[in-house]
């Protein structure tokens, strides 16, 4: 089995400290930080820019950043995002005028490349994909918003994911994204995930610590 990594989803942290968050939560035991980057178009919100990655890079330069672009057209920010020091960047397919464009495009800035699939995007859209793609990461939420609660119909797509990833390329990375929390963390690494994005989750609890200690049980670990 691969390496379980836990995320922790900045977009649920007090933006008036976020570098202050992210430290902590990283010394509580996080593995990555994961950045949600929306552009009110691709889906009805706004986040973070590329001078927010830049800035964390700065304040933690040995952390793994973990960008979901939730954005349309990806081809800009992909150059951004990467000058800015992400260490990954996933896309959604539906956003790309040229899906193996974009993820040749990642890689060749020294990236790992991924796609990000909605609830209810086809997993058909992955044919001919699987050599470029380093990460899937799979949406269990509708993507726009935090707090949102687990869609339970994505466990068994979660599961038809990893049959696939086992077929094609095994070293791709699974990860899941959207209402996870510790009563179902275990249930979604059973469907076949490694990679596991918690926001609020994580940030909305009162001891780090203690949150990630919990999560890390439910998976054995």
């Amino acid at each position: 089995m691969s390496e379980l990594i836990i995320s922790a989803s900045i977009l649920s942290a007090d933006m008036g400290c976020l570098a202050k968050e992210s430290a902590a939560v990283l010394q509580a035991g996080a593995d990555s930080l994961h950045i949600d980057v929306m552009d009110n178009h691709f889906v009805p919100n706004l986040t973070f820019g590329p001078l927010v990655c830049s800035a964390l890079r700065k304040h933690l330069s040995k952390t793994f950043l973990d960008v979901h672009l939730m954005v349309n057209p990806v081809d800009h920010l992909i150059n951004g995002f990467a000058a800015a020091g992400a260490d990954q960047i996933s896309f959604h397919p539906e956003a790309s005028t040229d899906v193996v464009k974009n993820l040749k495009q990642i890689r060749h800035l020294g990236c790992k490349a991924g796609l990000a699939i909605n609830p209810q995007t086809s997993l058909n859209c992955l044919d001919n994909l699987w050599e470029h793609l380093d990460s899937l990461l799979m949406m269990s939420v509708n993507p726009g918003f935090a707090e949102q609660h687990f869609i339970p119909e994505v466990l068994n797509k979660i599961s038809s994911a990893k049959q696939l990833i086992s077929t094609h390329k095994p070293t791709i990375r699974l990860g899941v994204d959207g209402g996870v929390k510790k009563n179902n963390i275990a249930q979604i690494a059973k469907a076949g995930a490694d990679t596991f994005i918690l926001g609020s989750g994580i940030f909305n609890t009162e001891d780090y610590t203690v949150t990630l200690s919990e999560l890390r049980s439910e998976l054995n670990l």
